[in-house]
């Protein structure tokens, strides 16, 4: 398994070859965030602006409104709170064509705590006009929002791990901007972002075990969300779970039910995730337990909603 922080890190290289466009600005953590790969292929192109967030971004305004394509670079809670002046007035504002690649998303830089975890950064850039959200599942999710974000001509947000992470069986969700179906049932719809995909994943497997069938869906983009294939499934289950590594406040559920609320299919909901509350310090696999993000908590939650 490859890191998903290198998978993009080796992309944004990648992507660097063949468009000469790209520029890549970091906030001296590019050996965190990998945009160093990028650093070292084409130093020219690079620029390490210090630990000066908001002056980055106001930087990569001016690349963007001069015909550069930039991509800039640092932990997701920083890049969303420190930047968010510039990213709002200057990016959305002016339809800005800026990756704002937000890297150790939800719990990822777990031993740091609170202050550097990032469990805000969905519905913060959710909310802003013009915007959109993408929440890779996995390298190569990651590695195909990366390209389709180069692509466009206003501000793409990616949420980005740290982690290790397992493929998942069908990545193919970025252009389209659907979702995905990973797993067909009948009891429940289960939709995540991000890396809960795998864990919803192994979640339905142990529901599975006990006679309780569940729709899996990933959808990576949270913004703007496509409610489609979530309705579909609802008709037929009636109970929506929703699983993220973010605030259950403003996140990727609340995307899900904003879009389903227009749609007149009637369904109950749960939604699993960060109960309004920061982050403590310890193991990735730690935090994720403390906050009832395994497969066994959700299955038992699950269990109990599908009755």
């Amino acid at each position: 398994m490859m890191a998903m922080r290198d998978a993009y890190g080796k992309k944004l290289a990648s992507l660097g070859d063949t468009n000469k466009k790209i520029v890549v600005l970091d906030a001296d953590l590019s050996g965190s965030t990998r945009s160093s790969y990028f650093a070292k292929t084409f130093p020219d192109r690079f620029f390490n602006v210090g630990v000066s967030e908001g002056n980055m971004a106001g930087v990569a305004a001016g690349f963007a409104a001069t015909g550069f394509t930039p991509v800039i670079n640092t932990f997701s809670i920083f890049i969303t709170l420190k930047c968010c002046d510039q990213i709002r007035h200057d990016f959305c504002y002016n339809k800005l064509p800026v990756v704002i690649a937000g890297a150790y998303g939800g719990f990822s830089d777990s031993y740091d705590g609170a202050s550097h975890q990032a469990i805000e950064d969905i519905a913060i850039m959710r909310a802003l006009p013009g915007m959109e959200v993408i929440v890779p599942a996995d390298n190569r999710q990651a590695e195909l929002a990366l390209e389709y974000a180069v692509k466009q001509n206003h501000p793409v947000f990616l949420r980005l791990s740290r982690n290790e992470v397992t493929d998942i069986p069908d990545s193919s969700a970025i252009d389209t901007k659907t979702p995905v179906k990973l797993k067909d049932g009948k009891m429940l719809t289960i939709a995540a972002a991000g890396l809960t995909t795998q864990i919803a994943l192994e979640a339905a497997a142990i529901l599975e075990k006990s006679g309780i069938s569940a729709d899996v869906f990933t959808i990576p983009f949270v913004k703007p969300i496509e409610g489609a294939a979530l309705e579909e499934s609802l008709k037929k289950t009636g109970k929506l779970i929703t699983v993220e590594e973010h605030s259950i406040v403003g996140g990727f559920g609340g995307a899900c039910i904003e879009k389903l609320a227009k749609s007149g299919v009637p369904f109950k909901w749960l939604p699993i995730g960060v109960n309004d509350t920061f982050g403590d310090t310890g193991s990735y696999k730690e935090l994720l337990a403390a906050y009832g993000l395994t497969a066994e908590s959700i299955a038992g939650k699950a269990a109990a909603f599908a009755v």
